[in-house]
């Protein structure tokens, strides 16, 4: 049985449009890698492309095996190469919505889900409804709440370093 759960990032200040731009630059999604390197050692963009149809793109998170919960060590017998896709529909004057995916070579589970990017009266908002699906008895409900539990930790950074680079590129102050 899969687990879900939905996860929101606020973006004061900024609009949809400004985040949907900041999304189509490589200079976002490389700042976003190397931010994200203070909780895996290997991030990089595997490919990116824009153009009328959206964005895609896709990225590779390296966990060392001793970094993982012990409960995710007895299941992989080596470091984590985490393949994550994300696609967005074009922009459309207010809103987009896309789908991210997360893949685990030999990963005993499935991880993906829908996002919104829609505007507040105080900014924008990015908004996750992800599913996490693990394949194993008896551990798999431990481990898909603790897939979902470390999504949120991920995209609560991912925000974080977002509103970061928004402020860098368009100060609201």
């Amino acid at each position: 049985m899969a687990r879900r759960l939905d996860y929101s990032a606020r973006y004061p200040l900024h609009t949809t449009k400004e985040l949907y731009a900041a999304m189509s630059t490589r200079e976002y999604w490389e700042d976003r890698c190397a931010e994200l390197s203070k909780y895996s050692p290997g991030n990089e963009i595997v490919s990116l492309e824009v153009g009328d149809s959206g964005i895609e793109v896709v990225l590779n998170h390296i966990l060392p095996r001793e970094m993982l919960p012990e409960i995710a060590q007895a299941v992989m017998r080596k470091d984590m190469i985490i393949t994550r896709k994300e696609s967005w529909g074009p922009f459309d004057e207010n809103e987009s919505v896309g789908k991210f995916s997360a893949a685990i070579p030999a990963g005993p589970g499935s991880l993906g889900g829908a996002i919104r990017l829609f505007p507040t009266e105080t900014g924008c908002t990015m908004r996750f409804s992800s599913e996490a699906k693990v394949f194993i008895p008896m551990v798999g409900p431990r481990l898909e709440q603790l897939m979902l539990v470390n999504l949120v930790d991920l995209f609560r950074g991912e925000a974080e370093q977002t509103v970061k680079w928004l402020e860098e590129q368009n100060p609201t102050r």
